[in-house]
């Protein structure tokens, strides 16, 4: 998402020619979570002050960035944003309207599991109370 180049394949977005950003697209049922909760969760879930990537991905296309849908996103993000820096951490995620998404191609579709993988970006750690 993000990008300049329309329909890009996988291959193409990890070039960072594209602008594109890797991401996923999350469709939620509001009445069984919040958007507050998955943004708490986001957040917990990856290293949100490492600049230009995610451990060992770097490039602009792996860095940490909130697509928002409406502005109630975009300001309860910019909230989370406020709480971790008075907790003195130092995010580095962005905001940005969403735009088109591009789903990458069914290789790339649940890469762990079919690689026999573990996320080696991602780990869990509690910051919200």
């Amino acid at each position: 998402m993000g990008g300049r180049t329309e329909n890009p394949t996988y291959r193409e977005v990890c070039t960072g020619t594209t602008k594109h950003i890797e991401t996923i697209e999350i469709v939620f049922d509001a009445s069984q979570t919040s958007y507050e909760d998955l943004l708490k969760l986001y957040f917990e879930t990856h290293d949100f002050e490492q600049e230009n990537g995610q451990g060992p991905d770097i490039g602009e296309q792996y860095i940490s960035v909130i697509f928002y849908v409406n502005d109630e996103q975009k300001e309860l993000a910019t909230k989370y944003i406020k709480i971790l820096q008075e907790m003195r951490y130092s995010p580095a995620t962005q905001l940005r309207a969403a735009s088109e998404f591009y789903p990458a191609e069914e290789y790339h579709q649940d890469y762990y599991q079919k690689s026999n993988g573990s996320p080696y970006c991602h780990a869990y750690r509690k910051i919200f109370k």
